[in-house]
């Protein structure tokens, strides 16, 4: 038997490479669907977006929609309701300070995700004879939180104003959140 050049392959080898190769693509077929679980499901896809009519809305109106098992009010605001929150854009004392415009795409439209910055609770004033506040906004029942006409917090353990969805208004009288 002479010395082997290294450059010629053996049959040995051969078989490693394929058992590798076999390996590798066996761990892929099995991992597979664990990897694809991590994406959403089809629901929570078609929970993702919603578009809501809010043509049939009168002024002063409020109404809670569902969006990402989030409650979501959308508040068409009176004259009142607007001129209360933009006379305090420039309040230094807001927890959390923010202008009316910058909380609201058009200026009698509000739409916030109605759920509490302090605990995550639901906070009551979408109904006429709820508990509105002195800010006639919003009331957190479970630690007293004040929220004014914008969403923006005036009292309370809250550290910041209500979030804000993304929403989007249609030219039909529609508004997509998501």
């Amino acid at each position: 038997m002479g010395v082997r050049e290294k450059s010629q392959p053996r049959r040995r080898d051969f078989i490693y490479i394929a058992t590798g190769t076999m390996a590798v693509a066996g761990v892929g077929m099995v991992g597979w669907p664990f990897i694809d679980s991590f994406n959403p499901s089809a629901d929570v896809l078609a929970m993702s977006k919603v578009e809501i009519d809010i043509s049939d809305m009168e002024v002063g109106q409020r109404i809670t929609v569902k969006w990402n098992s989030k409650p979501i009010f959308i508040c068409r605001r009176t004259a009142t309701e607007i001129a209360e929150a933009e006379a305090d854009d420039n309040n230094l004392k807001l927890i959390d300070p923010a202008t009316d415009a910058s909380r609201a795409q058009r200026k009698g439209w509000l739409i916030v995700i109605g759920i509490c910055t302090h605990l995550g609770c639901v906070p009551i004033g979408q109904r006429i004879p709820q508990n509105r506040g002195p800010w006639h906004g919003w009331f957190c029942p479970c630690h007293g939180s004040m929220y004014d006409t914008a969403g923006r917090v005036r009292r309370g353990p809250a550290p910041r104003n209500l979030d804000l969805p993304p929403y989007a208004f249609g030219t039909n009288g529609t508004v997509k959140i998501g």
